[in-house]
């Protein structure tokens, strides 16, 4: 018969660090313990024995990103999230990880943390691979505690977020004072983010975004919150020198890893202008709303845009279109091409749209159209007799150029 594995962590212990001290010297090696966003909730100190990962995740008070991304790559954390049997993870320099054995902390389905044993001199056997499962049992009621506090938390930080997104906290001071009741050091300068999935977020979706944003350490995130199927954020952007590049890359990065590791795809996104009052974040995130709603009318024109900054005109057409229609204005020139491509099944609006859309380069708009440079330079001399327009008129092309824009803006109405 197989003699019972005896228990050396049944006696209390009022810290998690005191805990993971106890581990250490069972095992004979150092031990970290996370939560399940990988962030360091306590580690041995009795061992000076350790990898350059390890000593990376003390000082940081979290897992490098590097890290997490190379644990992905390498299948180990998918592993973790599957099973409650210790996981070996082999020597990997290039991100200074040394040989270690990982195991997760369940309950139920649902992951708590990890504990970390790094074998630096030795090779844990069986017998202390039991061990860490039994270590990892007893950390299950600490790391419950903690979610639920974590929980308390979050939900008075939710109902923070939305007031300040839907204006109801206006007095700087009240939100200055907010802030720092919920314990969180509000940005000197910030901007809102939006992502829209293509259907609502649901619980499973909504553990893997929290996950990930979590674990990115590329911008600040000061408070987020989900609304059906967007995923909205207040990002500081202190100590940022170049916001939206910054910004352009974390968005690709979120949508990329949401992508490669979760299979989630279609994900649209936008950023408000960067802004330094705090009376000013639900003006923000009307400016990301509107980037999405903009992006969602004219595709193809701003598949390259995220931020507000970029919109260009597209900021002010809601503002032309009130102003087009309180004076009852109509583009004759426009009107004119209208006709004429309704009556002859033509697509000369089409035409100058892209001309002007690549500014007046007749080759780049005849790529764009997929047709001869004469057959444009043709279609070209239609539309100037039709429309009675002046192309080498600038004046002219502006005004046009509003007018199809407002016209696609009009006739495309919001999902």
């Amino acid at each position: 018969m197989n003699k019972p594995i005896r228990d050396p962590f049944k006696e209390n212990f009022d810290t998690l660090e005191e805990f993971a001290d106890r581990i250490s010297e069972v095992l004979q090696c150092p031990i970290t313990i996370e939560d399940s966003n990988h962030r360091l909730l306590a580690y041995s100190t009795h061992d000076e024995r350790t990898d350059q990962a390890r000593i990376a995740t003390i000082i940081g008070r979290r897992v490098p990103e590097k890290v997490i991304n190379n644990l992905w790559k390498e299948g180990i954390i998918p592993q973790l999230l599957k099973t409650d049997d210790p996981i070996r993870v082999e020597n990997i320099n290039e991100i200074g990880l040394g040989n270690r054995v990982a195991i997760s902390i369940w309950k139920n389905d649902e992951v708590l943390g990890f504990i970390w044993a790094v074998e630096v001199d030795k090779t844990l056997n069986e017998e202390e691979l039991l061990l860490l499962k039994k270590a990892a049992t007893v950390l299950r009621n600490k790391l419950l505690q903690l979610q639920i506090r974590k929980y308390k938390r979050e939900e008075r930080s939710q109902e923070f977020f939305w007031k300040l997104l839907t204006g109801h906290m206006e007095s700087k001071e009240d939100i200055t004072q907010a802030f720092y009741d919920a314990q969180i050091t509000p940005p000197t300068s910030f901007s809102i983010a939006v992502f829209r999935f293509q259907e609502d977020i649901m619980p499973e979706a909504e553990r893997q975004i929290s996950y990930l944003l979590k674990t990115m350490h590329r911008l600040k995130i000061i408070l987020y919150t989900i609304d059906c199927n967007d995923l909205i954020l207040f990002l500081s952007l202190d100590s940022i020198l170049t916001p939206l590049k910054d910004q352009h890359g974390f968005v690709t990065f979120f949508k990329d890893t949401m992508k490669e590791r979760f299979s989630i795809e279609q994900i649209e996104a936008s950023f408000s202008s960067m802004y330094s009052s705090y009376d000013h974040i639900a003006k923000s995130y009307n400016e990301a709303l509107n980037v999405l709603n903009i992006k969602r009318k004219f595709p193809k024109e701003t598949a390259h845009i995220a931020g507000y900054q970029e919109l260009g005109i597209y900021q002010f057409l809601d503002v032309l279109l009130e102003k087009r229609t309180q004076d009852h204005f109509e583009n004759y020139s426009l009107a004119k091409l209208n006709e004429y491509d309704l009556r002859h099944n033509s697509t000369l609006v089409e035409t100058l749209e892209v001309f002007l859309d690549s500014d007046n380069n007749i080759n780049d708009a005849a790529k764009v159209l997929n047709v001869h440079i004469n057959t444009l330079s043709y279609r070209l001399k239609r539309i100037s007799e039709i429309g009675d327009i002046n192309l080498k008129d600038t004046n002219q092309k502006i005004t046009l150029y509003l007018d199809i824009k407002l016209q696609k803006y009009k006739n495309n109405p919001s999902n």
